[in-house]
């Protein structure tokens, strides 16, 4: 590897969802810091399995009124 061009690779402090702790080597931040996570595989759909049920109609429907005029003409 060149000297002097890699980023600083130093130990920070992980939080998940759920208050448990560990830490892991990463480039982010400085020595010590610590990352939140917001999303993790114990609360996260995609893992748990869990889904979301979503109000895509209502969604879709409020969508199409809110842009219905767009490219209709006015004579």
């Amino acid at each position: 590897m060149k000297a002097n061009i890699h980023p600083d690779y130093h130990e920070i402090n992980i939080i998940m969802t759920d208050g448990t702790e560990f830490k892991t080597r990463s480039c982010m931040g400085k020595e010590g810091d610590t990352l939140r996570l917001d999303i993790d595989p114990k609360s996260h759909p995609a893992w748990t399995g869990v889904q979301r049920i979503m109000d895509t109609g209502g969604q879709v429907a409020k969508f199409n009124k809110r842009f219905a005029s767009i490219g209709t003409r006015k004579a």
